[in-house]
């Protein structure tokens, strides 16, 4: 689904409509050369209909919330408090060992989707490390982009982990083909699975709009060029992508129905 089918809008004027909705209304519009449509009290049905579009972007107290006939996409940081309380309590976490994390070093996440992953990882580099995350998808980059720079953070390493993070609206195989040798110390792909492993509103939001195609050899390939230390692909355990791909070494949980590939470089 495109920028090109949707239009964005405030919540309904009463009690929770603000200057500070209509702005980030007219400035997502802007941004994705999209529509500003003003709400009055029609319902997003209502408003779906009249302007024949998939999918609303509605600003809502400040953040924007992505409305869609499967359920609506807004930013939350999921387990991403928990697992950085984790790390803080010496526990470990199976995505950062995979990438084999540490402090200053620099990530390409190639599959921002929700975020989660992205936050925990600026976590485990710190102030001095930076992670870049890739979107396909410009209204899921929109909304969570949106929700890292301006959502409050659980607590003050998560608010700073937030922002930290780099968000662009690229396709992986575009940005790593332009992206200098070793421009990156480890890059991660998360593709979206083609059977869910947890269904909900937000993430039946997120899989309509993803990209659902599998990651190509010559991704791979470019990534292997670009990262300086590793290359992780997270799948289902037991994936043949795994070996088609060329992912040898498999990491992660020992009851976990995910695992993660490791290409050490």
């Amino acid at each position: 689904m495109a920028a090109g089918s949707a239009i964005v809008t405030t919540v309904r004027r009463g009690t929770r409509y603000t200057e500070a909705n209509r702005a980030l209304a007219a400035r997502t519009a802007k941004e994705l050369g999209i529509p500003n449509v003003l709400r009055g009290n029609d319902s997003i049905e209502e408003l779906r209909k009249t302007y024949n579009v998939d999918a609303v972007l509605v600003a809502r107290q400040g953040l924007l919330t992505l409305v869609t006939t499967e359920g609506e996409l807004f930013f939350h940081p999921g387990m991403a408090h928990l697992r950085m309380k984790n790390l803080l309590l010496g526990h470990g976490d199976h995505l950062v060992r995979a990438l084999g994390l540490t402090e200053g070093m620099h990530v390409l996440d190639c599959t921002l989707g929700i975020g989660a992953d992205a936050i925990v990882e600026s976590f485990a580099v710190g102030a001095s490390g930076s992670v870049t995350a890739l979107e396909s998808n410009a209204l899921i980059a929109a909304v969570i982009a949106d929700g890292l720079a301006h959502a409050i953070g659980d607590n003050y390493d998560m608010h700073a982990a937030m922002r930290r993070i780099v968000v662009h609206h690229a396709d992986a195989l575009t940005f790593l083909r332009a992206a200098a040798d070793k421009g990156y110390d480890v890059i991660y792909f998360d593709p979206m699975f083609r059977r869910p492993l947890h269904e909900s509103a937000g993430m039946n939001a997120l899989r309509v709009l993803a990209d659902m195609r599998a990651l190509t050899e010559e991704t791979i390939a470019e990534a292997r060029r670009v990262a300086r230390c590793r290359v992780v692909m997270k799948e289902r355990r037991g994936s043949a992508e795994f070996a088609r791909l060329g992912f040898d070494t498999i990491m992660g949980g020992k009851y976990s129905r995910i695992a993660y590939g490791v290409m050490e470089l």
